[in-house]
């Protein structure tokens, strides 16, 4: 038997998941009754496939500005370091069903994006690493399995 980690997804059988999927990873209530709720959004199968690195960094660009067009109850959307997703965290929003529909409008905002934002040396740490196209094309993979998106194992 693994002993547990205190990480919630380094407890998760990650060669049991199927990639894609949107999966809750947990529930936090702070001292004042506030809940954030986090999500692995989960692009590519894991230690199989990988997002490439100035694809990664572009997605996440325009996710980050895109998807607080679509609600207010995002704290955070941030890469794994592993290539293969990202995590959202949304504060007192327990609606599973919203947040794949947020994540569908995200991902076709990024579609149809003209350029990554802030995509430049002031505002980005890295900014000579991004691919609007390589964006597009994990946006354009991870749509085209929606219906998937709630099947984990």
């Amino acid at each position: 038997m693994t002993k547990k980690m205190n990480v919630e997804s380094f407890n998760l059988d990650h060669t049991k998941v199927k990639a894609p999927y949107v999966r809750l990873a947990g529930v936090t209530e702070g001292a004042n009754g506030d809940k954030v709720h986090k999500y692995d959004l989960r692009f590519k199968q894991p230690n199989q496939e990988h997002m490439k690195m100035d694809a990664l960094h572009s997605i996440e660009h325009l996710m980050a500005e895109n998807i607080r067009n679509h609600t207010d109850n995002v704290l955070d959307i941030s890469p794994m370091g592993c290539q293969t997703g990202f995590y959202l965290s949304v504060i007192n929003h327990d609606d599973y069903d919203d947040v794949l529909t947020v994540l569908e409008k995200t991902l076709q905002d990024v579609i149809e994006a003209d350029e990554v934002p802030a995509c430049n040396e002031v505002q980005c740490g890295w900014a000579a690493n991004h691919s609007l196209e390589g964006a597009k094309e994990l946006a354009k993979d991870m749509l085209a399995k929606k219906d998937e998106w709630r099947d984990v194992f």
